[in-house]
């Protein structure tokens, strides 16, 4: 816990500190740090705010650990270090190909938080994944939404549970063999509750991104603003025991030094590691296909452990369900999934129809393992922002879904699942907010529903982001995984992580080993892994797919009526099997 009350304000012409109902001048400081010298070193549980210039009302503290009133009331004292943790026997393997499973606390469990959401470990243990992935857990304004409005990145969303619940998550996961992933989010703040600005220079007005001002890393004053970036994401390592930290919309961090942001956060993790004695890393999400990202500082890269990869997603998803509007044009052929699961990106310099100019660059095979690049067939985004939020499970049939799940978690990547996903979960994933202010909530509601209105939508089919209802949708309903077609596809997804977790040729960690046959006529694809074949029919027909090899073992089998022939394998329409070869 903090031993002062001290805040960095430069702003602020005058502060007084106000804990538990007493005032306490404070007095500006060097660096512009500010401290109340005769108040009381904190201690539990100690209510508290600043009026900044002679306000009448305190606003939180920029490092709040909690808000039990919402981010427009006090701050509270928490004792990060008063948690007794019970997860000493827990190694973390690091990336290092694992299955990841992407959560978002409210809509997990009916209850939606932390403690609830313990209750559900046994069944990702049982399902074979190796990490849990948090969506933001920021205190936010309201009580529910994706995470993504955060305005104290120190404070853990009350509704969720707090900092201490946390803590017994984090904690309960790693005594299940569970390592976390917490979501963070650093390229900008959400619309209400933040009230940075009036103790420093945190934001770049008028440098705004998609979602609003951008975050001062390197104009004046900048240094502690950094800082202040820096030492909340260690705090997640230390104070929480988190494994590894995805970085959200990292292409959106404006930063013009000549170290990089995401460089000093690759090199301090690293330290952080180091100094704990375990691994850490760092996954950024960015949609620029750039492998500077991934690569070595030593070599002019930023040295973080992986990224996402759109490029996969979008071929998938085109190959299944034929949608080829927007982004997905480029993707509209077998050949593109081909290229994606020889080259990690599909845009590798190339020219994008939908940026209407070249992206990307090709990936250093020789230097960067595909096993750093994450990859989906559904996350929180690709579903969410649609207009319905409606999940593969509403287009595809069941033998296509299981095609999805053999291409993500046997392709050659780090494969990432969004919860319900396993068993195909009927209920959607809508964009969902809840700002207190109607106002804001009315713009947001608007603002969605006309965009969805110039792509042809009908307004009473996109649903009302601040409704309760378009929340309460979202909860998966547990009940379906154990239920016909539902638990079938369950049990796929655990024989294919199995088979993931068991054979070494699927957590390969060089593109050496990869490499694809397929036919684009006929709509079949062969993933080859070391003496392991991985093959497709995307078609409608059955198709006669040839093997390299002779002497095929089927190890898994998507749908019935396959034939293993001489030198080939008949597979039945929309059919996927794995297969070893015996080379002659």
């Amino acid at each position: 816990m903090s031993t002062t009350f001290d805040v960095w304000a430069p702003r602020a012409e005058s502060l007084t500190l106000v804990a538990d109902g007493t005032q306490y001048p404070m007095t500006r400081g060097e660096g512009d740090w500010w401290s109340a010298p005769d108040a009381p070193a904190p201690t539990e549980d100690v209510d508290y705010g600043y009026l900044v210039d002679g306000s009448d009302t305190p606003v939180p503290d920029p490092r709040s650990r909690r808000q039990p009133e919402g981010v427009h009331g006090l701050s509270r004292t928490f004792d990060p270090g008063a948690h007794e943790w019970q997860d000493v026997s827990w190694r973390s393997p690091g990336m290092d190909g694992g299955v990841i499973y992407e959560m978002h606390l409210g809509t997990f469990t009916p209850e939606g938080t932390l403690d609830a959401a313990i209750g559900r470990l046994d069944h990702l243990v049982d399902l074979g994944v190796q990490y849990v992935e948090l969506l933001p857990v920021n205190a936010f304004n309201g009580t529910h939404n994706w995470g993504y409005d955060g305005v104290l990145w120190y404070a853990i969303q009350e509704t969720y549970g707090g900092p201490a619940a946390y803590q017994r998550f984090v904690d309960a996961a790693h005594q299940h063999g569970l390592g976390v992933i917490q979501d963070v989010v650093y390229n900008h703040l959400g619309p209400s509750g933040n009230y940075l600005g009036q103790f420093g220079p945190y934001l770049i007005e008028g440098k705004a991104n998609t979602w609003g001002d951008s975050l001062n890393l390197d104009g004046p004053q900048s240094d502690e603003v950094r800082n202040y970036v820096v030492e909340n994401l260690l705090m997640w390592f230390t104070d929480y025991h988190v494994d590894g930290l995805r970085l959200d919309a990292v292409h959106a961090l404006h930063d013009e030094r000549a170290v990089h942001i995401l460089e000093e956060f690759g090199a301090r993790t690293d330290a952080c590691a180091a100094e704990l004695g375990k691994p850490l890393f760092l996954i950024a999400e960015s949609d620029l296909n750039d492998p500077r990202l991934i690569s070595d500082r030593a070599a002019g890269g930023y040295g973080l452990a992986g990224q996402w990869s759109d490029d996969f997603h979008h071929a998938v998803h085109v190959n299944l369900t034929g949608e080829t509007e927007g982004y997905y044009a480029d993707f509209d052929s077998v050949g593109a999934l081909a290229k994606v699961l020889e080259k990690g990106f599909f845009h590798n310099g190339t020219y994008s129809s939908f940026r209407e100019r070249h992206h990307g660059r090709e990936l250093d095979e020789s230097r960067i393992s595909p096993l750093q690049l994450v990859v989906c067939t559904q996350n929180h985004d690709q579903i969410g922002n649609r207009a319905a939020g409606d999940r593969l499970s509403d287009t595809l049939d069941q033998a296509q879904l299981a095609q999805a799940a053999v291409l993500n978690i046997l392709g050659p990547f780090t494969p990432m699942l969004f919860m319900g996903e396993e068993y195909g979960a009927s209920t959607p994933w809508p964009f969902f907010t809840s700002h207190p202010e109607p106002e804001l909530g009315r713009a947001t509601a608007e603002g969605r529903l006309k965009e969805f209105e110039r792509m042809g939508w009908k307004p009473e089919d996109v649903p009302n982001p601040q409704d309760p209802g378009t929340f309460a949708s979202a909860k998966l309903d547990w009940a379906e995984a154990e239920q016909g077609s539902h638990a079938k596809l369950l049990a796929t997804y655990r024989d294919l992580i199995a088979l993931r977790n068991t054979r070494p040729e699927f957590r390969s960690v060089s593109f050496d080993g990869v490499s694809v046959d397929f036919d684009e006529q006929d709509r079949w694809l062969v993933l080859h892994r070391g003496g392991t074949a991985v093959v497709l029919n995307l078609g409608d027909a059955v198709a006669r797919v040839p093997l390299r090899g002779a002497d095929a073992t089927v190890l898994l089998a998507t749908v019935e009526g396959t034939d293993v022939l001489e030198d080939a394998v008949r597979v039945p329409a929309r059919g996927a099997l794995v297969v070893e070869l015996a080379t002659t």
